[in-house]
């Protein structure tokens, strides 16, 4: 999916920001009149009025949330970094071996490794999302197994406690994960606080955990502490993540691998 090629009228204009704002924790002004295909004054003017309203908070160079009053929607995430995603997601399949199994996990970003998937042979996913399912359903010689729980239907992924006790009918060797947020001291952070168990047992079901992230998940922090850095045994990131923040996490001794 690329950027958005017709501008939005004003009011799904400004909803859009929000959701991308909610979903990122962040956002400035140049990436989102870039998604929103509209002029970087719009997109000020649009956050001047939902500041007013009580929404967002104005900083330098864009906005923060001020309140968890909206869901993060997919739309937005998709198309941003989506060029980052794909390279990623590549990259990711490349870890993948032959008549293994791993567990993918929901989001853009691990979503980008199902494209590359086909040339893996005897290969068996196990997932949480239906998203997954739905993209890998087109892949005959690939054994699917979805894990079962509660929909969450904004992401079309199942969690809670029957999503954590399937995971001991499987040997997992791999786990392919995004996250909100990576920091080197604090580790994987998330945002929904509901879901941190589920999110923790399924990031911890494998003997190899692997992040998928682009560089703007580096500078991000959830509130819910999901896995300690120490837990990641491989991260992948695009080019242009900061070098310090990699450094950190080679030293913490997580294997860093750009692209």
């Amino acid at each position: 999916m690329s950027p958005v090629t017709e501008p939005l009228l004003g009011p799904k204009r400004q909803r859009e920001l929000l959701n991308y704002i909610r979903a990122y924790g962040t956002g400035s002004v140049n990436e989102m009149a870039r998604l929103l295909g509209v002029s970087t004054s719009t997109v000020r003017r649009d956050l001047n009025e939902l500041q007013e309203r009580g929404l967002i908070e104005r900083v330098h160079g864009g906005a923060a949330p001020l309140t968890d009053d909206v869901e993060p929607l997919r739309p937005l995430r998709e198309v941003a970094y989506a060029d980052e995603k794909r390279r990623i997601g590549q990259a990711a399949v490349a870890h993948v071996v032959d008549h293994s199994t791993v567990l993918i996990l929901g989001g853009t970003t691990t979503e980008a490794m199902l494209p590359f998937l086909g040339s893996v042979r005897g290969l068996t996913v196990l997932t949480n999302s239906l998203m997954v399912v739905n993209r890998l359903a087109q892949y005959s010689e690939i054994e699917i197994i979805v894990l079962g729980g509660l929909l969450r239907r904004q992401e079309m992924s199942l969690l809670g406690h029957l999503t954590i006790a399937g995971l001991d009918e499987f040997g997992i060797d791999q786990v392919f994960s995004g996250a909100f947020g990576i920091d080197p001291e604090i580790g994987v952070t998330g945002t929904n606080l509901g879901e941190t168990q589920t999110d923790r047992s399924l990031a911890s079901s494998a003997r190899e955990l692997v992040m998928l992230a682009d560089r703007s998940k580096l500078t991000q922090r959830g509130p819910a502490r999901l896995v300690p850095t120490s837990a990641i045994g491989t991260l992948i990131v695009d080019d242009e993540a900061d070098a310090a923040i990699l450094d950190n996490f080679r030293a913490a001794g997580v294997n860093v691998e750009t692209c």
